[in-house]
């Protein structure tokens, strides 16, 4: 197969501003452009965000500017963290919900939470034991 690499996940949202604020204060992101665009000669409006590391994947925050508000469940992100308290924390305070609290899997030497955005979009956050 050719050099071929995961590089970016486009998440559907219908409130720009208020996504990419939630992004950016519990997940640290940083916003590095913005596109008005079309797919399909349907009109975009997106806002890039850098990779967390080296080799990470880019988060980019979508809206169809004329369509109707997008599902919740169709993705889910997955974020890694020293802290799963704290993101937690960070995610509530930015207008997220807990979906389910934090627990341990042993036997995959992690602790799991999963917590909603803005829009209810499941987020999915890892720590290592």
């Amino acid at each position: 197969m050719s050099n071929t690499k995961f590089g970016f996940t486009k998440l559907l949202v219908d409130n720009l501003e208020a996504s990419a604020a939630f992004y950016k204060s519990v997940c640290g992101l940083v916003e590095t452009g913005r596109v008005d665009a079309a797919i399909a000669g349907r009109k975009i409006r997106e806002i890039l965000f850098a990779p967390s590391h080296d080799g990470g994947a880019t988060l980019v925050l979508l809206k169809f500017l004329e369509a109707p508000k997008p599902t919740n469940d169709e993705v889910i992100l997955g974020f890694m963290t020293d802290d799963i308290e704290a993101f937690v924390e960070r995610a509530k305070a930015s207008g997220g919900a807990v979906a389910q609290p934090a627990y341990t899997a042993a036997d995959l030497g992690l602790k799991v939470a999963f917590v909603t955005d803005v829009e209810g979009h499941l987020i999915e956050v890892v720590q290592p034991l």
